[in-house]
Parts: C-alpha cells; sequence; structure tokens
C-alpha cells in the first residue's frame, strides 16, 4: 500500500510545482518529488490533495500565458527566481483564500436555510478531557 502523504510532504510538494520550469506533468512532478519524499508517489495520491492539485493547475495556467524570464547575472538570477517563486506562492494562496470564502458563503447560507442560528454556530468546542 502507498504511504501517506504528511503535511510537510505537501509543502514540499507546492514550493516544487512554484518554482517548476518546463513543462509541468504529473509524471515529471511524481518523478522529481521522489528522493525529496522518500518514495515515487502515484498522480492519483498527487491530486487528491486540495493544495497540490490548486497549486498544479495555477502553474499550468501560467505556463499557458507564456511567461518567460529574461537572461540575467547570477545575483539577479536567484533574485528573479525568489520573485517568481513568491508571486506563484501569493497567487496560489490568493485562489485558495477566495475558494475557502465561497465555501464559508455556502455553509453560512445552508445554516440559515435549516434554521441554525449565530449562537449556535459561535459556541465554543467541547473541552478534551485526557
Amino acid at each position: 500500500m502507498a504511504r501517506h502523504l504528511t503535511r510537510r510532504d505537501i509543502e514540499i510538494l507546492v514550493n516544487i510545482i512554484d518554482v517548476w520550469e518546463g513543462k509541468l506533468s504529473w509524471d515529471a512532478l511524481c518523478d522529481a518529488v521522489a528522493p525529496l519524499i522518500g518514495g515515487r508517489p502515484t498522480r492519483q495520491t498527487l491530486s487528491s490533495h486540495g493544495q497540490v492539485k490548486t497549486a498544479f493547475s495555477h502553474k499550468k495556467e501560467l505556463q499557458k500565458t507564456g511567461f518567460v524570464a529574461g537572461k540575467r547575472p547570477a545575483s539577479l538570477s536567484i533574485a528573479e527566481q525568489r520573485i517568481k517563486r513568491l508571486e506563484n506562492e501569493n497567487d496560489r494562496l490568493r485562489a485558495e483564500s477566495s475558494r475557502l470564502l465561497e465555501q464559508f458563503i455556502r455553509w453560512q447560507y445552508n445554516a440559515y436555510k435549516h434554521g441554525m442560528s449565530k449562537d449556535k454556530l459561535d459556541a465554543p468546542l467541547p473541552d478534551i478531557d485526557r
């Protein structure tokens, strides 16, 4: 049975997708992360995680627009890579935030529709007795 991805593995995957250069495919991504996470995951494993799937589709959209970075000296090239990675991460987080906001609005409507009051929704979680 394939091993499950940890939160650290998912962060590694998302970071690799953010700085990916060249043609991106699920197989290429699986091959690239194999040495970093201790085994080659399957495409299905990667696409089952929302963060990885969102980062992958966002990167594919960016590649379709055809952004090509110019050649720079080494120090500027490193800065350009960092800026590009941060911009990709920023765009990905904006998309994820938008998706979560839509989900919250849907939950809010459904709670209202089923007669849940604000007091019930704001009730504290029960204490854990260990």
